[in-house]
């Protein structure tokens, strides 16, 4: 019985530490999750506000960069401008009926002006020993820039900015007789459909009245060229619902250099994120515009239109740039 009592006591005591129980008591997993919750949740408070801040900022710095490349690319377009439209000038070659440029659905003509634009090996022609040989010329083209607002689902909330252009062509003896429209006459570069030449052979009237007075060649056709985006997220926000609310005549366009008289375009200022002030000619028959964007860092963060719109205790979300330019050519005409 001695044995029999050794052995079972002996086999016993291994068992019982093995099923001794060891761990948290529920108290303890209770005080634990306080006690990370209470470390937790302040710095996953900080995470999501650095984490919204750098979405503003780095929102801010993009509005920033379209808005500064977007005035960039359209100074260089202005600085080959041979004349620029004023309002009057817009609203006689794109009355409601009948526009000689393309109509934008709930798009406004901001800009529209002839360049004279550099066209690498354009010309064909031989040299005196019959070798084929290519030049440089410069051909005309129309340009014109929208601001559009809209609720299409493709673009942001806010308004873009759109550019359209058609070019003449280069004439040539030898070349092709098949371009779109023009068939009297035979063109080794084929003018854009539609095309047509300004006429400054008219007499006893102004330059403005000649250039207003041009009309395209499509005779109730359509142009082959469409507006192309150039920006998106441009402020939509309309004067009246700025905050403080302003008003057209909050828009002042500059009174220098002499000689220049600069109107506004539009006429009427309905949005600021884009429009200009236009002097279609001076004393030498040059133009100058000087144009202004504000940009909607809002729009990149929030889906709602209603509170992406303009306030002045916002304004470091809507960058605003401006440039004058003067066109580098003129127009030759009495």
């Amino acid at each position: 019985m001695n044995i029999l009592r050794w052995l079972l006591s002996t086999q016993l005591k291994p068992s019982q530490k093995q099923n001794k129980n060891s761990g948290f008591t529920l108290i303890e997993l209770l005080v634990a999750m306080i006690l990370a919750f209470l470390v937790i949740t302040p710095l996953l408070g900080f995470m999501i506000s650095v984490l919204n801040t750098d979405g503003q900022e780095q929102a801010k710095a993009n509005s920033e960069q379209e808005i500064k490349a977007a005035l960039d690319y359209i100074t260089r377009d202005l600085q080959q401008a041979i004349y620029i439209y004023d309002d009057a000038g817009i609203a006689a070659i794109a009355p409601a009926t009948n526009s000689q440029i393309p109509v934008v659905t709930n798009g406004v003509p901001i800009l529209v002006f002839w360049k004279r634009e550099f066209t690498k090996d354009a010309v064909q022609s031989k040299n005196t020993a019959g070798v084929s040989q290519t030049d440089d010329s410069f051909v005309y083209s129309l340009v014109a820039y929208y601001l559009i607002k809209d609720t299409s689902t493709t673009w942001s909330n806010a308004a873009r900015i759109a550019r359209w252009e058609i070019k003449d062509g280069i004439i040539n003896s030898g070349g092709r007789s098949d371009c779109d429209g023009f068939t009297t006459e035979k063109y080794s570069l084929c003018p854009d459909k539609g095309f047509k030449p300004f006429d400054l052979s008219q007499k006893g009237i102004t330059l403005q009245a000649k250039m207003n007075s041009w009309t395209n060649s499509l005779a109730g056709g359509t142009y082959n060229q469409v507006p192309v985006v150039l920006v998106d997220f441009i402020d939509q926000t309309t004067i009246d619902q700025e905050t403080p609310a302003v008003t057209a005549a909050a828009v002042t366009c500059p009174t220098t250099p002499s000689g220049l008289v600069f109107k506004q375009v539009p006429a009427t200022i309905v949005r600021r994120g884009f429009y200009a002030c236009v002097a279609s000619v001076d004393e030498d028959n040059r133009s100058a515009a000087e144009v202004y964007l504000r940009g909607n860092a809002q729009a990149r963060l929030i889906q709602d239109e209603t509170k992406v719109r303009y306030a002045q205790s916002k304004s470091s979300y809507f960058p605003t740039a401006n440039i004058k330019v003067q066109g580098s050519s003129f127009i030759f005409t009495k």
